[in-house]
C-alpha cells in the first residue's frame, strides 16, 4: 500500500518526473560515497570515476574551481560574440535605422569598418567574467546547501525547483557583479561618437551621472537574467536527464568523457532557445535603457509596446543558443580537466523507493 499523504505529495508537485522509471543499477557503497563527499548528492551532469576526483564534492576547492569555470564559459562566449550581441543591441535601440541582422552588419561595416564590430569587447570580457564567477560559482553552493535543508528525498521529488531557487539566487548577485560593465558595454555599442573604449566610457558616465549611471539597469537586468539563468539550469539540468534516459543508447557511467560533453553541448543549446525567448523583452528594455541619460524601465517599456520588445529575437536565439551550448561545454570541460566531482543524473532514493513501495 501507498502511503496516503507521500503519494499525494507526488502527484501534485508539478516540476517532479511525469512518471517513476526504475532501472536496476549498480549503486556505489556507502562508504566510498561518503568517502568523496558524494552521499545524497546526485544532482550534477556527468559523472566522472570516484577514484578520480581531485577534491570533496561542496568543499571550498570544489566552488572555487567551479566558479573559475564560470569565468571561463561567460567570458569567453560573450566576448567571442561581440559583433553579434553588438547588432543586436543596435537592432533593439535604432530599429528604423538597423532594419534586420544584415542591414545591421553592413552599416556598421561601412561607417566604423571592420573594426566597429568589436566595439565594447573589454566591458563584455570583464563583466561577463565576473558574472560567470557568481553565476557558477553561487549555483553549485547554493544546490548544494538547499539539498541538504530539504532532505534526499525532497531533493529528488523537488529537484526542478531545486535548480530553480539556486539558479534564480546566484543570478542576484551575479548580476550586481555585471551591471557597471553592461551599462558601458551598451553605451558603446549604441551611442556613435559618445566613447570608443572602456577607459573613455566608465569615467564619462561617472561625470554625468554618478554611481547611478552603473547600476541604473539592474533591476532590469534581473527582469533579463534571472527568468534567463533559471531556465538555463533547470532546463539544461532535466534535459540532460532525458537525453541519457531516453536518446543515449547506452548508460550514462558507460560513456566516454568525450561522449557526455556531447551530451552537455546539445542540452546546453536545447536551454539556450528556451533561455532566448524568456529573456527577450527585458534585454530589450535594457538595451535603451543603457543608451538613454535619465531614463526608467516603464518608461522604455511604454515606448517600446508590444511588438519593440521582440525586437531582434531571431538574433539573440542564434547569438544565446550558441553561447549557451558552449558555456556549458567550457564549463563542463573545466570539471574534467581540474577532476572536479561530476555525479551522475538523480536517482530515486532507496529510502523513497521504499516508502512508495516499489522495494521490499
Amino acid at each position: 500500500m501507498y502511503p496516503n499523504a507521500l503519494t499525494e505529495l507526488t502527484r501534485a508537485n508539478p516540476f517532479s518526473a511525469p512518471l517513476f522509471t526504475l532501472q536496476k543499477v549498480e549503486e556505489p557503497s556507502q562508504s566510498l560515497a561518503a568517502e568523496h563527499g558524494l552521499s545524497k548528492r546526485t544532482l550534477a551532469a556527468a559523472a566522472v570515476a570516484d577514484s578520480d576526483i581531485s577534491c570533496e564534492f561542496g568543499s571550498m576547492k570544489y566552488y572555487a574551481l567551479c566558479g573559475f569555470g564560470g569565468i571561463l564559459s561567460c567570458g569567453i562566449t560573450h566576448t567571442a560574440v561581440v559583433p553579434l550581441d553588438l547588432v543586436k543591441c543596435r537592432l533593439q535601440v535604432d530599429p528604423d535605422k538597423y532594419k534586420s541582422i544584415f542591414k545591421g552588419f553592413s552599416i556598421t561595416i561601412k561607417e566604423d569598418g571592420m573594426r566597429g564590430l568589436a566595439k565594447g569587447w573589454a566591458p563584455t570580457f570583464i563583466g561577463y567574467s565576473m558574472q560567470g564567477l557568481c553565476k557558477f560559482g553561487f549555483y553549485e553552493v547554493f544546490k548544494i546547501t538547499y539539498s541538504d535543508f530539504i532532505g534526499e528525498e525532497n531533493t529528488y521529488l523537488w529537484r526542478t525547483s531545486l535548480y530553480l531557487a539556486a539558479s534564480a539566487s546566484a543570478e542576484f548577485f551575479a548580476d550586481i557583479a555585471l551591471a557597471p560593465m553592461e551599462a558601458c558595454k551598451v553605451r558603446i555599442q549604441t551611442c556613435p561618437g559618445y566613447a570608443s573604449n572602456l577607459r573613455q566610457c566608465a569615467p564619462k558616465m561617472f561625470a554625468e551621472e554618478g554611481l547611478w549611471a552603473f547600476y541604473k539597469g539592474v533591476v532590469p537586468l534581473w527582469m533579463r537574467q534571472i527568468p534567463y539563468t533559471m531556465m538555463k539550469f533547470a532546463c539544461f539540468e532535466r534535459t540532460v536527464e532525458l537525453l541519457y534516459k531516453h536518446v543515449v543508447p547506452k548508460p550514462r557511467a558507460e560513456c566516454s568523457k568525450s561522449e557526455q560533453l556531447v551530451v552537455t553541448f546539445v542540452a546546453g543549446y536545447i536551454a539556450g532557445v528556451f533561455c532566448a525567448i524568456v529573456s527577450h523583452p527585458a534585454d530589450s528594455v535594457v538595451s535603451v535603457l543603457n543608451k538613454e541619460s535619465g531614463s526608467s524601465a516603464i518608461g522604455v517599456l511604454k515606448k517600446l509596446g508590444p511588438k519593440g520588445v521582440w525586437k531582434g529575437l531571431v538574433a539573440r536565439i542564434i547569438m544565446i543558443g550558441t553561447l549557451t551550448a558552449l558555456q556549458w561545454f567550457i564549463y563542463d570541460s573545466v570539471k574534467v580537466y581540474f577532476r572536479l566531482p561530476r555525479p551522475p543524473p538523480p536517482e530515486m532514493p532507496e529510502s523513497l523507493k521504499k516508502k512508495l513501495g516499489f522495494t521490499e
